[in-house]
């Protein structure tokens, strides 16, 4: 938003300030206080990212199922889902509609995609952390 209104705040600095150097360091400073403030947020970005980083490791190092099997119990929620509207639910559609009766009901895969999305980019920290060889499962399986 800001960074469109730039080029704006730029021609009405031109207009306001005759002295063509002092227009152009009032852009810089503009620019300037601009990039800054980019940065800053981004720096705020990683640090709660680390944060999350944090809390993930310590959940994925818990002994119980319920604390360290939330995630793997979401993927797990996810391929049924998958395997019940892509493969299972129309195979069972077709059988039923062969056989004149009502068809089984359709998951609404809007949601499912955002679960499963959602976890995919979860599920690539993990693999960086099987990689790193630090990942620990309450299973017994690396």
């Amino acid at each position: 938003m800001i960074a469109a209104i730039l080029p704006v705040l730029g021609q009405v600095l031109d207009r306001i300030l005759p002295d063509k150097k002092a227009a152009e360091a009032a852009k810089q400073e503009l620019a300037r206080q601009y990039f800054q403030g980019d940065l800053e947020a981004l720096r705020l970005d990683v640090e709660l990212a680390k944060g999350q980083l944090a809390v993930n490791q310590q959940e994925a190092q818990h002994s119980s199922v319920f604390v360290a099997g939330w995630r793997p119990g979401l993927g797990w929620l996810s391929v049924a889902g998958l395997g019940w509207s892509f493969i299972a639910q129309p195979l069972l559609a077709w059988v039923a509609t062969l056989n004149g009766i009502e068809p089984p009901p359709r998951l609404d895969t809007g949601d499912l995609m955002t679960l499963t999305l959602g976890m995919l980019g979860l599920g690539g920290m993990r693999s960086y952390e099987r990689l790193r060889g630090v990942s620990r499962s309450s299973l017994g399986v690396r």
